[in-house]
């Protein structure tokens, strides 16, 4: 049974070992994150704020989710990363329900994220539209919104 819980500050370094992992394990995902490797990283205010969610299982982290609040009074979806041994084991889909209820109770209406195109369908499968397109840094991105 998978256990998600609050991150803890001090936990950065593992969980941003664990983006990594998960970054370079994706091939639309690589070679952007060896260029840029800086980009791993997870803000210090989501940490301290109780806005990082790790997937456990049997003491071992698996995934983590980070939101933050949007000035619209949604919240979005900042950052969601499995290890890569554990795809496809329904890791993620819970990781975003549990994003999705917390920021419900905290009065958002709706959770959203700016996805890579090769994770529309995973976000599409966990409830989300596609809202619009964008630009990132890395390239073109999809707008999503999920109803909580």
């Amino acid at each position: 049974m998978i256990e998600i819980r609050v991150a803890l500050p001090g936990e950065v370094g593992a969980l941003e070992a664990l983006q990594m992992r998960a970054s370079l394990a994706n091939p639309g995902d690589r070679d952007a994150i060896l260029a840029h490797p800086d980009t791993v990283s997870i803000p210090l205010e989501q940490l301290t704020n109780g806005w990082v969610f790790v997937a456990v299982d049997n003491d071992r982290d698996i995934g983590f989710a980070a939101v933050f609040p949007r000035a619209d009074g949604d919240w979005e979806l900042d950052g969601l990363f499995v290890e890569p041994t554990v795809w496809r084991s329904g890791v993620g889909r819970q990781l975003v329900e549990y994003a999705a209820t917390f920021t419900a109770i905290a009065g958002s209406s709706a959770l959203h994220v700016i996805g890579n195109p090769h994770a529309e369908a995973f976000y599409h499968a966990c409830g989300f539209t596609t809202v619009g397109v964008g630009d990132t840094r890395f390239g073109p991105s999809i707008l999503m919104r999920l109803v909580v």
